[in-house]
């Protein structure tokens, strides 16, 4: 470790990944003396390395749009802001869309992104097949675009985030796992980690898919589940438009953006059962097969060169877990993003960092209690990849 773990800290942050790096930052940033980040494993090295590295504000939720919209400014000002290079390329997104159900809700989806200051709008399915010529128009119906999305590398994200958080005072602690947390009379009194014990007020769990167990120390029911979602990289694919969108066949899932002078492409897997996997399989890949060859003939040809396999934090809406704890006083958390952390990170690193205040956030989060699913407050997330 290049830094000590410290007796005492006003606030330690359990997760090393955007989250929890952006949170660490703001607070650090904002005037908190002694934040303290912990790790077990490298900075970044969970769940956002393996990202697909997609930017957006394309969502129904009005809260997710704001977050994803703010966080998208940070993106592309990130070289200024925090002198680092993020390769962020702003392509844009494209849902492809093939039933008239999902038309309507990109619609209605549409006109609130427009109501919040996005610039997404419906298109046709020629005008989609000159957004992202690898595109087949088989059974589409219509597409929902917005050209000030893309994606970004989000190994440099965290580098920036990391050295702009120690610039700011922060301590970050890789490789210093969090095994426990006390709670007295109701409140957080320390965290136990496997280089000793520091004493602090305030925990935030930004532990992404691992943030159960987190939850479970200190008393907490935040109801996150690990799920495998798997990467594949092309060779390089001829003619390539280098402008080519993240585009997405909402139907299968089935997504793609440029990587290199290849393609990065994915899916989900509904025989995927909860669990903290890590290896590669192919028994997703005749799926994923059957995909391209409907809405992206081109590529069934290409060749593949390499993948991984990264973890979602599923929670049972799709929706974050944002705020903090009713009965333990001093546990805050940020969570359960459902394959949305990345993009959503810098963004909600200025909402913790609110709540932690008490100082008015960007958008009321209050819909992201997780206490909601003992009562009426669930909301479901439309467009989720």
């Amino acid at each position: 470790m290049s830094a000590t773990l410290p007796a005492e800290a006003a606030v330690v942050v359990v997760g090393g990944g955007l989250t929890g790096l952006a949170t660490a930052y703001e607070l650090a940033r904002a005037g908190v003396r002694d934040v303290v980040l912990l790790d077990r494993d490298a900075l970044g090295s969970g769940s956002t390395s393996r990202a697909a590295g997609g930017v957006r504000a394309m969502f129904s939720d009005p809260v997710n749009v704001t977050l994803g919209a703010r966080s998208l400014e940070t993106f592309r000002d990130f070289p200024a802001r925090f002198g680092q290079e993020i390769d962020f390329a702003q392509v844009g997104y494209l849902f492809l869309l093939s039933t008239p159900d999902a038309v309507a809700a990109f619609e209605a989806a549409v006109a609130l992104q427009n109501s919040l200051g996005v610039p997404s709008r419906m298109v046709d399915v020629a005008e989609a097949r000159q957004l992202s010529p690898l595109v087949s128009p088989d059974g589409l119906l219509a597409a929902a675009w917005s050209p000030t999305d893309g994606h970004c590398t989000p190994e440099s994200v965290v580098l920036g985030y990391a050295s702009a958080a120690r610039r700011a005072g922060a301590t970050l602690l890789p490789h210093c796992a969090a095994t426990g947390i006390d709670v007295t009379g109701g409140r957080v009194t320390a965290v136990h980690t496997a280089a000793g014990t520091v004493r602090t007020g305030t925990v935030v769990c930004a532990a992404g898919a691992w943030s159960a167990q987190v939850g479970e120390w200190a008393g907490v029911d935040l109801p996150v589940t690990p799920l495998r979602r798997q990467v594949l990289v092309t060779g390089p694919v001829p003619d390539l438009d280098p402008h080519t969108p993240f585009t997405i066949d909402f139907d299968t899932s089935f997504y793609f953006h440029r990587e290199g002078r290849g393609l990065l492409m994915g899916m989900s897997d509904p025989d995927e059962t909860p669990g903290f996997r890590l290896t590669r399989s192919d028994a997703w890949l005749p799926r994923l097969g059957e995909a391209i060859e409907r809405r992206a003939p081109a590529l069934a040809g290409v060749g593949v060169t390499s993948g991984w396999a990264g973890l979602y934090e599923m929670t049972p809406d799709h929706n974050a877990l944002i705020g903090r704890a009713e009965d333990v006083e001093g546990f805050l958390y940020a969570t359960g993003f459902s394959g949305h952390g990345f993009l959503m990170g810098p963004a909600v690193g200025e909402v913790v960092r609110d709540l932690y205040l008490g100082r008015e956030p960007l958008v009321d989060v209050s819909v992201f209690d997780a206490g909601r699913f003992r009562g009426a407050g669930v909301r479901p997330e439309l467009n989720v990849v």
